[in-house]
């Protein structure tokens, strides 16, 4: 379900959802709800964060880049908040709405939030199979698993930001 407003994402975890995507203004009760559940937080944000860059050049009125300011701050604490609670995280972009292959620079946003890297990593491949009833066969290279591999062009560890640099 995608849900930005913190009752909003209360009733879809009640509603017993697999994830909330977006999550932007959850609060500590929501977060609490989520790991009770089981529910996983799709954090996607870079999206919000793309299109606010661009609103001004676009003539977007000032209301919608006022309210897309508030959704770019909010997801800096519902991502704190979500995983100081527990709240199972996985990657998610919103791939539609900006030009694919920009999905990467999503991690540069988790990891400035605290999130270490091969985390990170984790929320797009274990975790968004496990979300997706697929860590059977999916988010992991092992035998009989499906897999896509990528290369970058060194430690992506070291620097998450070569995970944008795929050849």
């Amino acid at each position: 379900a995608h849900a930005h407003g913190t009752e909003g994402i209360k009733r879809a975890v009640r509603a017993g959802v697999a994830s909330v995507d977006h999550g932007t203004f959850l609060d500590e009760e929501g977060a609490r709800m989520m790991v009770e559940r089981g529910t996983y937080l799709v954090k996607d944000s870079y999206e919000d964060r793309w299109f606010l860059e661009r609103a001004p050049g676009w003539g977007y009125p000032k209301v919608i880049v006022d309210k897309l300011a508030k959704i770019v701050q909010g997801h800096e604490a519902a991502f704190k908040l979500a995983r100081k609670a527990g709240v199972k995280i996985a990657f998610g972009t919103d791939a539609g709405m900006l030009p694919h292959g920009e999905n990467a620079k999503q991690f540069r946003d988790y990891i400035a939030w605290g999130m270490p890297p091969m985390e990170a990593i984790l929320t797009a491949t274990r975790n968004a199979a496990d979300l997706l009833g697929w860590g059977d066969r999916i988010g992991a290279v092992a035998p009989g698993y499906f897999a896509d591999i990528i290369a970058v062009p060194g430690d992506p560890l070291a620097a998450p930001t070569l995970l944008e640099q795929v050849t």
